[in-house]
């Protein structure tokens, strides 16, 4: 069986369980210039998702953030090494991409529930 985590547009979730793997995605409802705080929205989205899955931040396996600004790794890395679950860190990828709007980070994360 499929669970589709219903997204804002209602031709995306926001998350999908199946088999006892949540995938997640997000941007930052928090629009500003500052790639930190985009983040640190970003991953607060991640925690509320993997929550709505019955999932939390310590069972990601993989995480992959695309981030608009490569030069801005270092605030990316920053937000991440306060909020990842230091016991469990997951695989994680960043890649450098063209973002749509304001966007400056995207992440998608899979984990266990």
């Amino acid at each position: 069986m499929i669970t589709r985590i219903p997204g804002s547009i209602a031709s995306r979730s926001k998350g999908v369980v199946h088999n006892g793997i949540v995938t997640t995605v997000t941007t930052s409802p928090d629009k500003s210039d500052d790639m930190y705080v985009q983040v640190k929205g970003a991953l607060a989205s991640i925690d509320k998702n993997l929550a709505e899955a019955g999932s939390s931040k310590a069972k990601i396996l993989t995480a992959i953030c695309y981030c608009a600004d490569m030069s801005a790794k270092p605030a990316l890395n920053k937000a991440w090494d306060e909020w990842v679950d230091a016991s469990n860190p997951p695989m994680r990828a960043v890649l450098g991409v063209a973002l749509e709007g304001k966007d400056l980070i995207e992440i998608i994360c899979t984990a266990t529930v």
